[in-house]
């Protein structure tokens, strides 16, 4: 494997196979859905589901009653002959970087979208949320080494620079190495951030960078899955390739028997994936490519904001 590098990136060479009105359009069609989520949708939830990163001194008031005594200020009151406590507010401002799955596997898609669209729509909309609360976002793109990095910035401009790059970005390899994608944004990252793995998960060694990452970081693993992945058409003989090894089976999609049991194996490692990726601290959450992002980060923020209460 090939030692981790990253850089940040111009247009890459493949969109210039598509003209710059195509361009345009494929990110101004992202752009207005996922801001719509973020603005009218998830507004307060984002804010409400994370943490700033403490809390900052803000004024001196008069002390009332059922103010915190832990918080008075006694050489004010003192002086001032009257109760004065000290008020504190959160330190608002995260970081919050997104690290994307660009392998081969996430090209498929057998409905309306493939899973590497839904992704980018996942990301924009949480990178949306991130700068409505002043918060700045990067990005890690990743296959079986670290392809790219966008250092973590605020503004609209760096999110369509976002969009731009998880659409287009032209991968050099095929393979997933969830891993080391999260120890070299956890390693660059120099104070605790939000980190949101956006992944189809298909690969075996990461548990233990997720437990690392989720020791100094707030991490959130989404998973972007197909529906024929996990339940597939009674169609015959269908032969079967895997995007990344290149691999091929012969499968008799036509037995009832086998159909039963794929639909079941998938969904019980689905429910270990959740398992674990929890075992080892981090958040899950679960979205069908092709459909929209809204209900799953919904769900996820009503949880986040529950466990704050």
């Amino acid at each position: 494997m090939r030692s981790p590098t990253a850089t940040s990136l111009d247009i890459p060479e493949a969109t210039q196979l598509l003209t710059t009105q195509e361009l345009l359009k494929k990110i101004r069609q992202i752009e207005i859905y996922t801001d719509h989520l973020a603005d009218d949708v998830f507004a307060g939830q984002y804010e409400s589901a994370f943490r700033g990163q403490g809390v900052e001194f803000a004024e001196v008031r008069e002390y009332y009653p059922g103010d915190d005594i832990r918080n008075i200020d006694w050489r004010v009151s003192a002086r001032a002959g009257k109760l004065h406590v000290k008020k504190y507010v959160e330190e608002r401002q995260l970081t919050v970087m997104v690290v994307v799955d660009a392998s081969a596997s996430v090209d498929f898609g057998t409905g309306p979208q493939p899973k590497a669209e839904t992704m980018a729509e996942t990301a924009a909309t949480l990178a949306f949320s991130a700068i409505r609360n002043n918060d700045k976002v990067g990005a890690v793109m990743f296959t079986d080494e670290t392809e790219m990095y966008l250092a973590p910035k605020k503004g609209r401009r760096q999110v369509l620079r976002l969009i731009r790059d998880i659409l287009y970005f032209q991968p050099r390899a095929d393979g997933t190495n969830i891993g080391q994608a999260l120890d070299f944004a956890a390693r660059i990252l120099n104070r605790k951030a939000i980190v949101f793995v956006i992944s189809d998960f298909q690969d075996d060694d990461y548990l233990r960078a997720v437990g690392t990452a989720a020791r100094n970081h707030d991490v959130v693993a989404i998973e972007v899955f197909d529906a024929r992945e996990r339940m597939m058409p009674p169609v015959g003989l269908v032969e079967l390739e895997d995007a990344e090894t290149g691999r091929r089976v012969l499968a008799d999609l036509g037995s009832g028997a086998f159909l039963r049991h794929f639909s079941e194996a998938r969904a019980a490692e689905a429910d270990q994936r959740h398992t674990d990726i929890a075992a080892a601290g981090a958040d899950y959450i679960s979205i069908c490519a092709g459909s929209s992002p809204m209900k799953p980060l919904l769900e996820f923020f009503a949880r986040r904001t529950r466990r704050r209460r």
